[in-house]
């Protein structure tokens, strides 16, 4: 059977509407379209027939939130990983996200915040602990709700496919190709028809 996972960002906080910077170390809740959006991504997940038999959520309020909601659509159990926070933006939090573009893409460490190597670490530290045989956690199928920058590494350094931003409440799963002892092998992602009417 092959390895499997899929992954979904949050649905939309007041800082995606107003297209700011919201890091790890900012805890904001979903708006009232985000809730509705969790609500109809969860729908149309269950009603596509994946197999899924737990959610994986982010400690903070937009992935717990929107993870319980898709687990109580699935009615699976839900559980929480602190290696799924957002990375830390220090003083970028509530900065525009076209301001501070150039500076991601430089590699440029926040004040105050985690640096991309670090953030990074994390994330790939988290999917290979995901992937030990012992947690059994992915023979059953998971969910895993993050941030749009949990997002980015996944598609990037697990997958390969750098340059790729999910909107709120896309899902996309990953497949794995290898699995080398000691590594997490090589990931496949595709993505899933997205949610209409979600935005960024």
């Amino acid at each position: 059977m092959t390895d499997r996972f899929h992954f979904v960002r949050h649905g939309q906080t007041e800082d995606n509407r107003r297209g700011v910077r919201c890091g790890g170390d900012r805890d904001i809740a979903l708006t009232e379209t985000g809730v509705e959006q969790a609500r109809r991504a969860a729908e149309r997940f269950c009603a596509q027939g994946h197999d899924c038999g737990l959610v994986i959520a982010g400690p903070l309020l937009r992935t717990a939130v929107t993870g319980a909601l898709f687990a109580e659509a699935l009615g699976v159990p839900l559980l929480s990983r602190d290696w799924l926070r957002e990375r830390r933006l220090g003083e970028w939090n509530g900065l525009p996200v076209d301001l501070t573009r150039p500076w991601f893409a430089a590699g440029q460490t926040p004040p105050g915040g985690e640096s991309e190597g670090m953030f990074a670490a994390r994330v790939l530290d988290g999917v290979e602990d995901l992937a030990n045989p012992a947690a059994g956690l992915l023979a059953r199928r998971p969910l895993l709700v993050g941030s749009k920058g949990i997002g980015r590494i996944l598609l990037h350094r697990l997958a390969g496919r750098p340059g790729v931003e999910l909107e709120n409440c896309e899902v996309v799963a990953f497949s794995r190709l290898s699995a080398p002892p000691g590594g997490p092998g090589q990931w496949r992602c595709d993505q899933l028809e997205r949610l209409a009417g979600c935005a960024a």
